[in-house]
């Protein structure tokens, strides 16, 4: 798994042991940036981590700071391997512990701008951790995209949040929502 763009491109990014976690292709990460544009100066929250392949991906496309949510220890542990392998542990910081519950207590400096949520394919966990987000630790023009599978797409509205765009890779699916102005 190798990281898709920016000035870190083409670098290799360690995957957590097991099978617990599905990391996002590189095709679905290469899509992804392509349609959010510029990351440059923003500020990212990455819930359900993993390897934080799209949080990695969004510091190496110039973001300023991105916040690594995950429960499970081989996820924690190849994040944290992967940030300190690529000198971006400063630019960085990795919580532990369920993402749902973080996300409605973690108090960004500043608000995050893109949010990824990328939870296990057969739960519902996307739409409760987005619901539990509070709309005020979210910029303006703030992005959430949730990574899931066709079969489980979350509703066309998150509380306040809409849909606006939804893209299919294989079995992967990931679907925009975006806080109204």
């Amino acid at each position: 798994m190798r990281i898709v763009g920016g000035s870190l491109g083409g670098r290799v990014l360690k995957a957590p042991a097991g099978r617990d976690t599905r990391p996002t292709s590189e095709k679905v990460r290469e899509a992804l940036f392509n349609i959010l544009g510029s990351v440059e100066g923003d500020h990212i929250l990455d819930l359900f981590a993993g390897s934080g392949a799209l949080g990695i991906e969004a510091l190496s496309r110039g973001a300023a700071r991105v916040t690594f949510v995950d429960g499970g220890k081989p996820a924690l542990t190849a994040v944290r391997a992967n940030l300190a392998q690529l000198g971006l542990t400063d630019r960085a910081e990795v919580i532990a512990g369920d993402a749902v519950s973080h996300a409605a207590r973690l108090v960004p400096g500043t608000p995050w701008r893109v949010v990824f949520v990328d939870p296990p394919y057969a739960s519902e966990l996307a739409s409760k951790a987005v619901l539990a987000l509070p709309r005020a630790h979210l910029a303006p023009n703030a992005v959430i995209v949730i990574e899931h599978d066709r079969r489980n797409a979350p509703p066309d509205a998150l509380g306040s949040l809409l849909r606006t765009d939804q893209r299919r890779y294989g079995d992967t699916m990931i679907s925009f929502f975006e806080v109204p102005q």
